[in-house]
């Protein structure tokens, strides 16, 4: 429906004449006659005035279909970081309308679980600033050091919170539903190996290694990390060296190995393989992982210079691979090249 037909329909249900929805508008009856009769069209600024007085969101003037709003929404999540508290019950009651609708459910589970993560790491965000002026304050007490541990993720002594068992027993279900599944292989060897569950995760290596198509390299580097997780360096070195002997320009190969090495804090051995990985990735456009990686090694070793310089590179990538402008990714991008400038 036209926006035009769409204001005239909204008016005659809200029961105002012309003139009355112009009054409010602040404009002359003759611009709304114009807008509901295709003539013009109401100007951009008007059109959350228009919503409010309708009592309808902006998406519901242009009468878009359930696919266009799931498309705004997953849209406007990825340009702002923060989503004003109506904008959120607006989408939060969308999706959750959605639900039964076969042809829609799962893009709507999925982008529900991005509204609320949009909104827990929000939140996260502010809790770590605040968090942190806290206990600059009061460093020798306890008081929000918790709270700035969750927000930022943070390493935590007490086993009993640092254990993964609750992701080890979801994606162990995961795998059983799903023998097939690659990826859910993959996440439970993660947390298993998180926790140094070796003997675990090498009965898992057994049949993630029978599934077909399995990348060959994947199944060593489980190997040597299952090594390492028995304290086993050693061993762990020796596959992870043998591997860079078969397979040395393979972009798996580089990537693994570079975040094996990074591990291990063998910073020099890293920053190369990072970079020899991103210089042969293949897909277009590139993710920024190994930039990332590169720009918090700098930090690490206190080159602030050179970690702004690797997210000018972020900065590019995004720009003219990504095609963003205005993307939270991008934002986020810039800040820190800018945080990192500041302290060089």
């Amino acid at each position: 429906m036209e926006l035009g037909k769409k204001v005239r329909q909204l008016r005659f249900k809200a029961g105002l004449t012309q003139e009355q929805l112009a009054e409010k508008l602040g404009i002359g009856p003759q611009s709304v006659s114009k807008w509901e009769n295709g003539v013009s069209m109401p100007d951009i600024t008007a059109l959350p005035l228009l919503a409010e007085i309708f009592g309808v969101s902006i998406d519901d003037l242009f009468d878009l279909t359930a696919e266009q709003r799931l498309n705004r929404i997953e849209n406007r999540m990825d340009n702002e970081e923060d989503l004003p508290q109506d904008v959120f019950m607006e989408y939060e009651e969308f999706l959750k309308a959605q639900l039964p609708d076969e042809q829609h459910k799962k893009r709507a589970t999925e982008l529900l679980a991005y509204l609320y993560w949009h909104r827990m790491d929000t939140y996260a965000r502010k809790t770590s600033r605040y968090a942190k002026d806290a206990v600059q304050l009061s460093p020798n007490e306890h008081g929000c050091q918790w709270m700035l541990q969750k927000a930022e993720g943070h390493a935590a002594w007490d086993w009993n919170i640092a254990n993964h068992s609750k992701a080890v027993d979801f994606y162990r279900q995961l795998v059983e539903a799903n023998p097939d599944s690659r990826l859910s292989y993959v996440y439970l060897f993660d947390n298993l190996l998180a926790d140094r569950r070796a003997d675990e995760a090498e009965r898992l290596l057994e049949r993630y290694a029978a599934l077909p198509d399995v990348n060959p390299v994947h199944v060593e580097v489980f190997r040597a990390h299952i090594a390492l997780a028995r304290f086993d360096e050693p061993t762990a070195d020796r596959i992870m060296e043998k591997l860079g002997e078969k397979y040395p320009d393979d972009f798996v190969y580089l990537f693994e190995a570079a975040q094996y090495y990074a591990g291990k804090c063998d910073y020099d051995k890293d920053i190369a393989l990072y970079e020899r990985s991103f210089e042969l990735e293949t897909r277009r456009p590139r993710f920024q992982d190994e930039l990332m990686a590169i720009a918090d090694i700098w930090e690490i070793r206190g080159d602030y210079r050179k970690a702004a310089e690797t997210y000018d590179r972020i900065i590019d990538l995004l720009e003219n691979e990504w095609g963003f402008t205005e993307d939270v990714a991008l934002q986020q991008a810039k800040r820190e090249r800018d945080r990192l400038l500041a302290k060089a």
